[in-house]
């Protein structure tokens, strides 16, 4: 299964997806993160414009919450929640790597 076409995310959008997430000062670890999610959410998805990543700060951990259009939900869940777990085990290489606690919410 390939990716739309026009799914490739342009400088603008990353940079928009980095602008709303940098409403509080980010680490670099931290901007590398939403960079790389933001890259594989927006090629995964019909709907790239509708893509918003959050940081949130819990339990001494970083959280990123995607949100995606409704149509896009199973796109990025996958069959059986094989995308959402590849995700996560991204995030858990990424945290391996930097000693950053990492946690993924996808929500509509």
């Amino acid at each position: 299964m390939s990716a739309p076409e026009n799914s490739q995310p342009t400088g603008d959008e990353l940079k928009e997806v980095l602008a709303q997430a940098a409403a509080e000062e980010l680490t670099i670890g931290q901007e590398r993160v939403v960079e790389l999610l933001s890259y594989i959410t927006v090629n995964l998805v019909d709907h790239p414009e509708d893509v918003v990543l959050d940081i949130l700060r819990q339990d001494g951990r970083d959280v990123y919450r995607v949100k995606v259009h409704p149509d896009d939900l199973g796109r990025i869940i996958g069959k059986g929640g094989q995308t959402a777990r590849a995700l996560r085990t991204v995030l858990q290489a990424v945290s391996a790597r930097t000693d950053q606690r990492l946690g993924l919410e996808i929500v509509e």
